[in-house]
Formats: structure tokens, sequence, C-alpha cells
């Protein structure tokens, strides 16, 4: 066997390690095989899982990466990369941190049942028995929750009444308004074939669900609150400042450190703070840029007046753009995408809009989710936040990536394991509506400095916060210094850096690294130089880690030379 056939063997035993070991991943793609279950979340669970990424790792360091070639050669150094992340996670007990904002149990569960699609009486049963597994999933997560705080790891206090408030937000919604019910709220309700389900579902929900969210709300409230800290920095967590740097890695793809990040954050405020103040002098407010900021944030005509109509606003925007798409795109997926208002009960807990994208199965479309608070989503970032989640964004990103068969499974549906490409990507495409013409008005233009700001401060402040010893107060102040947003989004971002350290460094990071290669290959191919041909290269490549992406656009930059040689 060849050292490409063992590579590739291996990245199938691997893939299968991941089907089993994540069965929501299984579901994603179809594979039917671990449909009844939802999580495999215990301590015994993540131990497993780590012991045997130390056995891959051996077998790969066995496959001489040298022997190999082209995209192999990269398919070697990601498997290598995402194994010894899993055991360096499991080294740093990141499964007794704990790490409950924004992705709290509740809201992984919430998520994972959005992406269910109910086609006939099997599915159906499937999901109700997937549903059952959740008071198990809840005590596993209460076992790691107060493991963890037997050794030191404790949350943040501040946090504790947003995780409490999300799982009060599903315990207080209508059982035909829940996240528990959805998937049958999409189907006719006249079929019969669901009839026998939808039956039992109402006793499901009474008396399994609703009473394992309400001891999982109990615990957090009583017990556990006595073991929360004051203090928000993971400096203060044993182990913290080795493994905020890991985790900084770990997002950023990057050798960078906190110190550098932390530096080329101050950088990237003072540069986008003069472009602001530029494009203040062309809105009418020379030389007084708090004067627009108040302009844009008192005044009604820059928010939508219902959740509908702001919704309704997006749609329109988002056909504008796919009209477009060709011109800079020569690959474009297949699949769709809709848009849906997030539910008022939860949008106070959640971002203004987040992806949902499709499920690799293809049995559902992507979801473009909006905030159902209209006041946390002012006019002027409704065309950044639309290309950044929908297109050219994530969920055409996202879909073109999964569509690409002839990459191994892990690296084809693993996306999510390189944040910087893919959020780095997404930021980038709020920068292309300047190439789509959607930022000639200087309010729009603004808007679009005001979300690049928003992801440079992030580099601020989640090291200010996790390394320098920030306040709450004081990352909260730096943010309402640079920025427009509503006090309470500004309140829910800094607390979402608390609780999910160092994930939001990798925006800006990647979208830095794509812009320097765009801007490397127009000087380096002068009129050669072919936008759409740029992009396609920077997505035919797969997830990868910024350092490949670099040197497969470089190879691209040389290729394109060499052809007009």
């Amino acid at each position: 066997m060849t050292a490409a056939e063992q590579l590739l063997a291996l990245a199938a035993e691997y893939w299968e390690f991941r089907l089993r070991e994540y069965p929501t991943v299984a579901h994603d793609v179809g594979d039917a095989r671990y449909r009844r279950l939802l999580f495999r979340e215990s301590i015994a669970d993540h131990d497993r899982r780590a012991a045997e990424a130390s056995g891959f790792l051996a077998r790969l360091a066995r496959v001489p990466l040298e022997a190999i070639e082209g995209r192999d050669r990269h398919s070697h150094r990601l498997l290598a990369r995402e194994l010894d992340s899993l055991v360096t996670h499991h080294r740093f007990a990141s499964h007794l941190r704990p790490l409950m904002f924004p992705e709290s149990p509740d809201v992984s569960i919430a998520f994972a049942l959005q992406r269910t699609a109910i086609r006939d009486r099997a599915d159906a049963e499937d999901y109700l028995a997937r549903l059952a597994t959740l008071p198990r999933y809840l005590e596993q997560r209460r076992e790691r929750l107060l493991a963890g705080a037997a050794v030191g790891h404790r949350l943040p206090r501040v946090l504790l009444p947003r995780v409490c408030a999300s799982v009060e937000a599903h315990l207080g919604a209508p059982d035909e308004h829940s996240a528990w019910h959805r998937p049958f709220a999409l189907l006719p309700p006249d079929d019969e074939r669901f009839a026998a389900a939808r039956a039992r579902l109402p006793r499901l929900i009474a008396d399994e669900l609703r009473p394992a969210y309400a001891r999982w709300r109990d615990l957090l409230r009583g017990d556990y609150a006595a073991h929360c800290r004051d203090s928000i920095g993971l400096r203060d967590e044993p182990e913290g400042e080795a493994y905020y740097a890991f985790l900084a890695r770990d997002y950023t793809t990057t050798a960078d450190t906190p110190a550098e990040i932390h530096a080329t954050g101050l950088a990237e405020v003072a540069r986008i703070r003069a472009a602001m103040e530029s494009v203040a002098d062309r809105a009418g407010f020379a030389g007084d840029l708090a004067g627009l900021r108040r302009h844009l944030a008192e005044d009604p005509r820059f928010y939508a007046k219902t959740k509908e109509e702001l919704r309704e606003r997006l749609e329109v925007l988002a056909k504008r753009i796919e009209r477009r798409i060709p011109e800079f795109f020569g690959r474009i997926p297949r699949m769709t995408y809709g848009i849906e208002s997030i539910p008022e009960a939860q949008s106070a807990q959640l971002p203004a809009a987040y992806a949902q994208p499709n499920p690799p199965s293809r049995l559902s479309a992507g979801v473009f989710w909006v905030t159902g608070l209209p006041d946390r989503c002012p006019a002027q970032m409704h065309v950044p936040l639309t290309l950044h989640e929908a297109w050219p964004g994530h969920l055409m990103h996202i879909a073109l990536l999964q569509e690409m068969d002839d990459l191994p499974a892990f690296r084809r549906y693993g996306m999510m394991g390189y944040t910087a490409y893919i959020e780095g990507w997404a930021l980038y495409c709020e920068q292309l509506g300047h190439d789509f013409g959607l930022y000639e008005d200087p309010i729009a233009h603004y808007g679009q400095l005001e979300m690049e700001m928003w992801r440079a401060v992030r580099l601020v402040v989640d090291t200010g916060i996790h390394v320098l010893g920030w306040s709450r107060d004081a990352a909260i102040a730096y943010m309402t210094e640079h920025l427009t947003l509503p006090g309470p989004t500004i309140e829910a971002e800094v607390d979402r850096y608390i609780g999910m350290p160092a994930q939001a460094l990798a925006y800006k990071v990647g979208e830095l690294k794509i812009r320097g290669l765009r801007e490397r290959a127009a000087r380096t191919l002068g009129s050669r130089f072919d936008l759409r041909a740029l992009h396609d290269a920077l997505s035919e490549v797969g997830p990868v880690t910024l350092e490949l992406l670099e040197e497969h656009v470089q190879a691209w930059i040389d290729g394109q030379q060499a052809r007009a040689a």
C-alpha cells in the first residue's frame, strides 16, 4: 500500500470515528446508523475520544509526508492538526470547563433540532427517540459541570443569568412553538403518516423534556451558583494563560501570540477609525464622528418597526445581491437558503443574525436567521450582515465546500474546525459590497466600517479580558467608544467573549489573511488579475488552515504567471 493509500485509509477510519462519536455529524451527512442519538457527552466519552485520537496520531506519524503529493499532503497535515487539537483540548480539560455561553446545552440542542428533516414515519419515530435521549444528555452535562467545579473550573458569575434565561425561554415556550416541536411544525398537519408520533410528542415533552430542562435550570440557580467565580478572565482558571494561548492558535490556525493579536487589533482599530472619520465628512458630519453615531442611533428611520419588516427588508436585499453573484464567482452551489426570524424570547441571548448551513444530506435548505428584536439590527448593518451570513458568505461558501466530493469526508464536512478560514471568508465578503456597488451611500459605507470595527475591537477586548485582566465594564466602555451598536448588543458581545474565549479572534485574523492574498495577487498579476478566478481559487482548496490557504493561493498566482509567460 502506498503512503497516499495509507493516508486515505486512515482518513476514512478517522471519519468513521467522528460519525460514531458525534451523532449530529452523522445526521447532517445523512448516515442513518446513529439516527436515534444526538450527543455522546459524558466524561467517559471524552476520555475515550482523546485516547483514540492519540492512537490515530501515532499511526499517522508512520505515514511519511514526504512520500505524498498534491491535495493529499494537505489532508495529512490537516488530519494531524485535528487529532492534535482533540488531544490537547482533553489535556487542558476543555470538557470540564463551563463553556456555556453562548453555546449552552439547550442552545446546542435547539441548533441540532433545527436541522432535522422528517420525511416519513420512520424519521418521525427516530426523532422522538432522539428527543428521549435529551434528559440523559443534560445529566451528563451536570456531571461534567460539577466535576469541573471540583478541580477549579468555574463559570464567570456574570454569565449565569444569561444561561438561565436561555433555559427559561425554552421552558416558557408553548409546546407548538418549542424547539422540540419545530420539525413537526414544518409538516402538513393532516398527514396521517405522522399522526401517531404527533400524538406521543406532547406527553414526551410534559413527562421528560420539561422536567429535565427544569432540573438543569434549578441546578444552575441553586447548587452550582455557589461554584461561580466573580472574575471573568480565563487567566484566573487553572492553566488559564496556557489554555488561552492554545485556543488562540487553535481558532486562528496561526502561531500568533495573544500579545501579537492584541497589537494587531489596536492597529486595525486606528486604521478603521480614520476611515470612519472620512466617511463622516462625506455624510455631512465633518469633524464630528460622534454626531454621525448619535444620528444613526437615534433616528427611527434606521430601524424596522417589526421583526416581519426587518426580515422582508433583508429578503429584498438578498435577492439584489444574488443577481450579481455570477459576475464575481464561477463556482456557485446548487443548494438554496431562506430567511427566518429568530423567536423573540431567544433573540435577547443571540447575535443580530447567524447562518444555519444546509446539512450535507441536502434534506433541508440553509437558513439566514435574523433577530426578532429590530432595534438590535439598524439599517446600516443590513448589507454587511447579509453578505456575511447568506451569499456569498457562510451559506454559499459552506454549500460549495460540501459539494467537494473529491476531498476526504473529514475535510469536506469538517469546515467548523477552521474558524479563521470560514469566518475570515465571511468578513471578507462584507467588503465585497464595495465591488458590488452597495456602499456608495456614505451611511451604507459607514455600516460596513462599523461591522469591520466590531471584529477589530474583538482582538483588543478578547485578549484584554483573558490576558490583560480587563474588567467587564472596561470591555463594554472600549466597545462603546468605538461602535454605534446598541448597549444591550455590546453587553451581549462582551459576555460572548467572556464565555467563549479566543473564538472571536478568528474573524479578523482570517479576513486580514484573505484580503492580503487578494492584494498580493492583484499586485503580482497586474492587468492579468481576475477577481472571479481568485474567488474560485480561495474556495476550491476546501477548509484549511491559513498557512495552507496562503500556500495554495501562492501556487495559483505562480500558475497564472506561468500561463502568461
